[in-house]
Formats: C-alpha cells, structure tokens, sequence
C-alpha cells in the first residue's frame, strides 16, 4: 500500500469511527476524543520540530542554488526573474481570493473547539498591529531567538541574508557551508519520513477526535478545503493564458494547443519532471522556440518553479483562519504571501508529503496561526494533486515564452 493510501486509510477510519460514536452516545465520543487526541497532538509536534532547520537549511541552500543558475548567463537570468514575478502575482492573488471564497461557505463555530479545544488559536490573541512594528518585525534582532520562538519570516529573512552572503565569500568556504545546511535539510527529511511512517496512526487520532466532537462538520470544513484549493488550481492556471498573450507575445490558437500535450502527461503522472520531455517538444516543434532558450528555461521551472505552491500555502492557511473565525489582516496575509514565495523557491524537488510539512507549517505559522488542523489537511491534499500539476506545467510554459520573447527583444 502507498503512504498515500495508508494515510487516506487512517483519515477514513478515524471519521467513520468518530462519526459513529458521535451518533451513538455523545459521553463516551468526548471521553474517546480526550484520550486520543494526545496521540495526534504528539504526532503534530514531531513533525514540527523539524520545521525550523528544515526551512533554514532550504532557504540558504535555494538562494545559493538559484544564484549559481542565474550566474550561468542572460537567459538563465531573465528566467530567475520571471518565476519570481509569476510566483508573486500568484502569490498575491491567492491571498486575496482566498478569504474572498472561504467567507462563501456558512461557519461552524463547534469546528473551533474540536480542532484545538485546549488552547486558544494563537491569531484571535494577537491585537492590531500597525504598519512601522510590522516592518520592524521583519528584520531580527537575535536570529536565535527569532528561531526560539518560531517566527518563521524574520528567520526566513535572515537565511537570506545568509544565503547571498554565502555567495560572496570564498568558493571552497561557500562549497563547504552549503553541503553543510544541505546535510542539515537531509537529515531533516529523514526524521520527517520517519514521522511520515506512521502518519496513518496521527491523522486516525486527529480526525477520530475531531469527528467525535463535530459529527460531519469537520468532514464538510474538508470539503470546502479541497474545492476552495481546487477552484483556486484552475484560476491561476487559467491566468497563466493572458500572461502568455500580452507578455509572451503568444496567439491564443497556437499556444492552447501547445499546452495539451504536456498538461496531458501532468494530470495522469502528476508529476512536472515526467511532463517534461511533452514541454521539451511543444516548445520546439509547435512554438518554434530556440533551443537554447526552451532547453534551458524548462529544465529550470521543473527544478525551481511550481507556481501552485504559494497558493496552496494560503489557501491552507486561509482555510485554518476560516475554521476558526479569525479575520486575517492586511499585514498576514502580505507576509503569508512574500514568506510562500521565498519556500516555494527554496521547497522544490522535496519528496512528496515532505513538502507539506515544510513549507505550509512555516506560513501559518509565519500569519500567526494555529496548527492543529494540518496534519487533517496533510491527508486530503493528495485529492487537488492532479491540478497542481496541471497549474505548474501551464506556468513553465508560459514562462518560457516571456522569457523567449524578452531574449528576442534584446538579441540573446
């Protein structure tokens, strides 16, 4: 059986369970959900502990691998250039269509406190906070203690820091501390596989608890999760059309054809390295790019760019604000976004539900919120892979023609 059928397997039968004891005697559900919502909650923990190594180590690492890529010439440049602004606009738009379709689907104030009845979410305890101790926040005075406390964006600006610092030091010294931060995100993945082994026994005690205290509530909330997620999939892939038109300088009757092929192999591998060589040759024999661009920019956004992940971010992260009625502010929502654009970067080519871990854990926790429900969320997000896929092979493809049209523009 895959991790991914196992896990699925421990969601359905910690619902059925709950459910069933949640309609059979309400006494014995709630004494049930206390006794194995401990298991769940020690099964979340293991998994964030490993968080903050984990995303220090990708950060610098990834600032250091997209530098040595762009140090490789123009075109490699432009290319760096072009994911990061796709990535932003995405970014961007998923924090605000978020919150905007989550407030369409009715609350359910119980969700509140069978998700995390111990505690109270860590936003609806944070007052307003103005624009200037926003932006003071950002930069840390003590990295250590920025690390300490979790606070994911000052550390994920002080990897940066460290990352492009790394690029001017001496290359034998640099060589030496980036196989040392990847040794650390290595090693960070394995103990994250191992919590991974027996995440059919962690997601069985969350959704068991959860379902004994909500009923179907908690299985509804799942739903609008993944169809939000998956509405917001299509939105940006659909966006990715008039990039293609206005920056591109793409004909909407050669480019959608083009795009068939490879978003083809992405919805039946989900996979953007299989969907490569159908990318390769779309770009070559029906947009008639030159190889030099197509050959090297494709290669590239498999490696570096997956414009569904920011989305995914939020939108998980949305969703979290939703279930617990909180109102996410301005300032969350552009620091979920800037810090979903920075891992994203950093998280590609990290080993199936690896990624979740590491990079949705950090944003919530970066907006200030609870992180009870993302081991639940871990379990259904396998469902909007197939779409994921399909968004990011789109946005590989678009981004290559703005990066052959600029090169064009200016001669090489």
């Amino acid at each position: 059986m895959s991790p991914t059928a196992r896990v699925l397997t421990g969601l359905a039968a910690g619902a059925v369970i709950g459910l069933l004891l949640a309609g059979w005697n309400e006494g014995v559900a709630l004494q049930v959900a206390n006794a194995v919502h401990p298991i769940g909650k020690l099964w979340l923990n293991a998994l964030q502990m490993t968080v903050v190594p984990l995303v220090l180590a990708l950060v610098v690492v990834g600032v250091n691998t997209a530098t040595d890529a762009a140090a490789s010439g123009r075109i490699a440049r432009r290319a760096i250039v072009v994911f990061i602004v796709i990535l932003t606009g995405g970014a961007l738009f998923a924090a605000l269509a978020a919150p905007l379709v989550f407030s369409l689907f009715p609350h359910n104030p119980a969700l509140v406190a069978a998700l995390d009845h111990a505690s109270v979410p860590a936003a609806a305890q944070v007052g307003a906070v103005d624009w200037v101790d926003t932006l003071v926040a950002i930069v840390p005075s003590n990295a250590i203690m920025a690390a300490a406390q979790s606070a994911m964006l000052p550390l994920v600006v002080f990897a940066l820091f460290l990352g492009f610092a790394l690029t001017r030091i001496a290359p034998a010294r640099r060589a030496m501390l980036v196989e040392f931060f990847q040794a650390i995100a290595d090693a960070m993945i394995v103990i994250v596989r191992w919590v991974l082994w027996v995440a059919p026994l962690g997601v069985f005690a969350l959704i068991l608890s959860v379902c004994a205290r909500s009923g179907l509530g908690m299985l509804s909330a799942l739903g609008v999760y993944v169809l939000t997620e998956c509405l917001l999939y299509l939105a940006v892939t659909a966006m990715m059309l008039p990039v293609a038109l206005v920056f591109g300088g793409e004909k909407l009757r050669r480019f959608v054809p083009a795009l068939v092929p490879a978003q083809a192999v992405a919805i039946s591998t989900q996979s953007s390295l299989a969907s490569l060589p159908a990318m390769l040759e779309s770009a070559d024999r029906r947009l008639g790019y030159p190889k030099q661009v197509a050959a090297l920019v494709l290669p590239m956004a498999v490696s570096l760019f997956r414009l569904t992940s920011p989305v995914q971010y939020l939108t998980s992260a949305a969703f979290i604000a939703w279930a617990y009625g909180v109102d996410l502010s301005t300032a969350q929502l552009l620091a979920g976004a800037l810090l979903a654009v920075v891992v994203s970067l950093g998280s590609v080519g990290l080993p199936g539900q690896v990624t979740f871990v590491a990079t949705n854990l950090p944003v919530a926790q970066a907006m200030g919120l609870p992180l009870s429900p993302l081991g639940l969320m871990l379990a259904v997000d396998t469902v909007p892979d197939a779409l994921a896929t399909l968004g990011n092979v789109t946005a590989d493809l678009t981004a290559t023609s703005v990066v052959n049209r600029q090169s064009r523009e200016v001669g090489g």
